[in-house]
């Protein structure tokens, strides 16, 4: 149980926090525009509908505060760096970022198609009311203040009936038309969001992702046309609507009830929005000084299975293992970032990125580093690069533990070259004050070619511990995914040799996928009583595994093992 809470708990229990505020959130304003007298007169016009538009609306406002933080990288790089003010827990919860940030943009999802809804049927009776014949409370209602326009309770004050006035004040009336524009907007964003858009045409998830904008310019300015109507507090104070409403032919008559008055609620979303909005605006202007910085390429490295190394330096650029930064290359494109995490270690006086080519923007990056010509390239000819970053990873826990596992799926390896390699310095250097004693490194790969950019660091690391007589601080296992045994068989007859024949390293070469369970239970074994991190850069189904995993095979005894569970996540 308690692997469970460190895992999982803290995670829950915020999930658990942020869905009971909506409820919250939800219930009050249901019952503040369902239950007091000031909106009955509303109510007798729109029902049940008035109530189930503005408790989503009060949701909404809730959630686009918090959609913002999750991506303010500045910040949140801060708080994780800041030991004082940020548990290792509370770090493991802000790696989560980008997941709190999709939760809360479903939820947003959710409370626009409801609060939509809602003002669908608003907008229909409050249209019908207007042109009803006279005779109904209705229809008195919607007649009132119509010489002065100031104190009415249907804000439509037209005489075109559905479903002409309908479109009418969809796309004339303040109200209406923004909230047009920022479904449509928060339906592209999501919808180009999804994994399949997001991997196989990030241009068009980047650009549509900006949309943000508009999104919230019109979510501020939403509510300025006030066309929800209460009636006021000095009107209230004469008329009582509970008794007066059955007599509202007798309004203003001598020794009757007065005629009631109304007034629109003013914007609220301004007050929920604002600080997130200045946070977000600070991270944007320090992601723009940052980008000016200038940056050199002082070498580039073409490597097989379509994968570059950029190593390049920057003044004042400092790092820690397994972080990121955000790249951008004006020769491809003026506006786009990509992210890519550091393969160098904070003791080289250069960092690295390694890319796959895999899309167009990175087969750009490919051209535009000259990697598609044999001849030379001259470093003058290289392109500018813009740097943002470094930020904050779970791989930058490692060193907080005794005892870890890395697992690396294909290019998810990087963050684990920048961890070896700071290994590897530290050792050259003394490391007989590193608290990290014991790596077990497993690395997934579908096929040979991607094996051959990384192996030589194994093989350097390798020799280091050998020649320390620590060779068993590194156990590490190469799993070729892409092919099984009986394909293999050709490789057999050099099993018996010193040196494995794909990667040169002493460790042979394995076929198809870990057996986890086994792979965990051995590990629990050999380290009894430890607290043991798991790091993975990898797909959502192997997380979903080794999360698992982590969960199953720690003992509930807080004196027993239990394996602590880290994703990259950016």
């Amino acid at each position: 149980m308690g692997n469970w809470v460190e895992n999982e708990g803290l995670s829950i229990f915020v999930v658990l926090v942020w869905l009971g505020l909506n409820v919250f959130l939800f219930w009050w304003y249901y019952l503040v525009y369902d239950v007091p007298p000031k909106f009955f007169y509303t109510r007798v016009l729109l029902g049940r509908a008035l109530a189930l538009a503005r408790a989503p609306a009060a949701c909404l406002n809730f959630n686009c505060m918090l959609i913002l933080l999750p991506v303010c990288r500045n910040l949140l790089s801060f708080l994780r760096g800041s030991s004082a003010c940020c548990s290792t827990r509370i770090r493991r919860q802000l790696d989560r970022n980008l997941t709190f940030h999709k939760m809360v943009a479903w939820m947003i999802a959710l409370h626009t198609a409801i609060h939509t809804i809602a003002h669908l049927f608003n907008v229909e009776w409050s249209v019908q009311a207007r042109v009803e014949e006279k005779g109904t409370l209705a229809a008195a209602l919607s007649s009132l203040d119509d010489a002065q326009k100031q104190t009415y309770v249907n804000f439509y004050r037209n005489t075109i009936g559905n479903p002409v006035g309908g479109l009418y004040v969809a796309f004339t009336y303040l109200a209406g038309l923004t909230g047009v524009i920022i479904t449509l907007a928060l339906i592209l964003i999501i919808t180009s969001s999804t994994k399949t858009i997001r991997r196989s045409y990030f241009e068009v998830f980047w650009y549509t992702h900006h949309l943000f904008v508009i999104f919230f310019i019109g979510l501020v300015i939403h509510g300025a046309g006030r066309i929800v109507r209460g009636q006021t507090a000095e009107s209230l104070a004469e008329h009582n609507p509970e008794l007066c409403y059955k007599n509202f032919t007798l309004w203003g008559k001598k020794g009757a009830c007065p005629i009631p008055q109304f007034s629109g609620n003013p914007p609220m979303t301004w007050k929920w929005v604002v600080g997130p909005m200045f946070l977000y605006l600070c991270e944007r202007l320090v992601r723009f000084w940052r980008s000016q910085q200038k940056v050199v390429i002082t070498k580039v490295v073409i490597h097989p299975f379509k994968t570059i190394e950029l190593q390049m330096m920057k003044k004042g650029f400092k790092m820690e293992v397994g972080q990121y930064i955000f790249v951008k290359c004006p020769a491809v494109s003026k506006l786009e970032w990509h992210p890519f995490t550091l393969t160098s270690a904070p003791e080289e006086d250069y960092f690295s990125i390694h890319v796959r080519i895999v899309g167009d923007w990175t087969e750009g990056l490919f051209n535009a580093c000259g990697c598609d010509k044999q001849e030379f390239q001259e470093a003058w000819k290289l392109p500018k690069i813009a740097v943002d970053g470094p930020f904050g990873t779970a791989s930058e826990d490692v060193f907080s533990y005794e005892t870890v596992m890395l697992v690396g799926a294909g290019i998810g390896v990087t963050p684990f070259a920048s961890v070896l390699k700071s290994v590897w310095y530290k050792y050259c250097h003394d490391a007989t004050n590193l608290k990290l004693k014991k790596i077990y490194f497993y690395w997934l790969c579908r096929d040979t070619h991607a094996f051959e950019w990384f192996a030589d660091l194994l093989q350097s690391l390798e020799a280091q511990m050998q020649e320390r007589n620590n060779a068993e601080f590194l156990s590490y296992n190469i799993y070729l995914t892409g092919w099984d045994e009986s394909q293999a068989t050709h490789f057999v007859v050099h099993h018996e040799e010193e040196k494995d024949v794909i990667t040169g390293l002493k460790q042979k070469t394995l076929y198809g996928r870990p057996n986890w369970e086994n792979e965990f239970k051995t590990i629990a074994g050999k380290h009894p009583g430890s607290r043991i991190g798991v790091f993975l850069c990898g797909p959502e189904g192997l997380a979903d595994t080794l999360n698992k995993q982590s969960i199953s095979n720690s003992e509930a005894d807080p004196r027993g093992v239990h394996f602590i569970f880290n994703k990259e996540n950016f």
